[in-house]
């Protein structure tokens, strides 16, 4: 369909009771549904006549780490020959496990294992779940909002052993001096270069 708001209508129309809510901003249609109705959204999205959002464009998540639903999982389709985009999203649960959309998009194949791997996210039927961007036995999910800044080991090279090691990390921060002060407000060394200026005038 050439325009978003009668889009936007035949999708509420058709899917009635699977749609949760659709808004337009920024040229594009969100959409939020429920997990148990992903798969079915999907299908007519890509084979209707009036939307063919036949290209998958990128799965994420956003973590909600102080909710109960604690994933938002978010999935973005491109129209080729309707030049649109629909955002997909559905929240679920931390350990929940979720339908792989590879047996509909197979490009979704490593998406979803760099969903799985910083996120923790399981899905199900998915060909080949495994880390894609961290190494052999990393621990925990780095884009996790509880996960450390510095994560939890570290990888180097030892010279006396002559290999390479995980071991814990180490922050040296010997040379660093943090006062944690609004650089608007000034640090402590200006703030007292000032007050010995003014002791001097």
């Amino acid at each position: 369909m050439k325009n978003l708001i009668d889009l936007e209508k035949k999708i509420n129309s058709e899917l009635g009771t699977k749609i949760n809510n659709t808004l337009i901003k920024h040229d594009q249609i969100y959409i939020e549904i429920d997990k148990e109705d992903f798969i079915d959204v999907t299908l007519f999205i890509k084979t209707n006549k009036d939307t063919k959002f036949r290209q998958l464009i990128d799965i994420t998540v956003v973590d909600y780490p102080e909710e109960t639903q604690r994933f938002k999982i978010v999935y973005l389709f491109l129209s080729h020959e309707f030049n649109q985009r629909i955002i997909l999203s559905y929240r679920i649960n931390e350990n929940e496990v979720i339908s792989s959309l590879t047996s509909v998009f197979p490009s979704a194949n490593w998406m979803e294992r760099e969903v799985f791997d910083m996120y923790g996210v399981n899905f199900k039927d998915h060909p080949d779940l495994r880390r894609i961007l961290t190494d052999y036995g990393f621990e925990g999910h780095p884009l996790r909002k509880d996960f450390p800044l510095t994560g939890h080991t570290e990888v180097r090279y030892n010279e006396d052993q002559k290999k390479v090691i995980n071991e814990p990390v180490k922050l040296e921060q010997n040379y660093r001096n943090f006062d944690y002060e609004s650089p608007w407000e000034g640090t402590k060394y200006i703030k007292e270069q000032a007050k010995n200026n003014d002791k001097k005038n």
